[in-house]
């Protein structure tokens, strides 16, 4: 609701109540780490520890939620998502709704059917 106490229209693809999802406009430009250890910015990770080693599928995991929950620009997605690990982990990752359905509206390559994902 609004401030006036009207209910407040929800945009379609939203990452959070009131931010939209930004998606990449084309994998290939996804050319982040795929080892090592990285460590995100505090607007991307409002955690203490944001380094986050990818050789542990549940930390590499973490990172690219965060990332494709709170980037707020284009840089962010392709300094720290890599385009083969996001198909990989894709259908495993834990994201609201509006990013899941942003991201595979604008690149059917990462719907995954349900059967499958199972």
């Amino acid at each position: 609701m609004d401030t006036a106490g009207t209910p407040r229209r929800r945009r379609p693809f939203e990452a959070r109540p009131g931010v939209s999802a930004l998606v990449a406009p084309d994998l290939a430009t996804l050319t982040g780490p795929t080892r090592g250890v990285v460590e995100l910015p505090i607007s991307l990770c409002w955690q203490p520890n944001r380094a986050f080693d990818l050789a542990s599928d549940y930390r590499r995991r973490a990172l690219y939620q965060n990332v494709l929950r709170e980037a707020g620009r284009y840089a962010d997605l392709d300094t720290f998502l890599n385009r083969d690990v996001l198909l990989e982990l894709w259908p495993r990752l834990v994201l609201p709704k509006g990013v899941r359905a942003a991201w595979e509206r604008a690149h059917p390559e990462l719907h995954v059917p349900l059967a499958a994902a199972a």
